[in-house]
């Protein structure tokens, strides 16, 4: 029942998952592709001044299952809070 409104899709990286009712996903986001190997939360540092927002970044991608390392050559969505 948990799942019942949201639908399945396939990730940037092809995976399939359950859309989010969580973050909402906005026109105006930025895509950015990792050259270098990098984690969630250097990246959450970078665009929103607080690493602790390193989960927005996760759930927008469909990330951050077991590790914060994001491996180079990512396409990233970075949500604007």
């Amino acid at each position: 029942m948990r799942y019942t409104n949201n639908k399945i899709i396939n990730d940037i990286n092809g995976i399939r998952r359950f859309s989010s009712n969580i973050t909402p996903k906005y026109p105006t986001d930025m895509y950015i592709r990792i050259d270098n190997m990098t984690r969630l939360d250097t990246l959450s540092y970078e665009f929103y001044n607080d690493a602790l927002y390193w989960w927005v970044i996760a759930d927008a991608n469909g990330l951050g299952k077991g590790s914060l390392v994001v491996p180079a050559g990512t396409i990233l969505q970075i949500p604007k809070l």
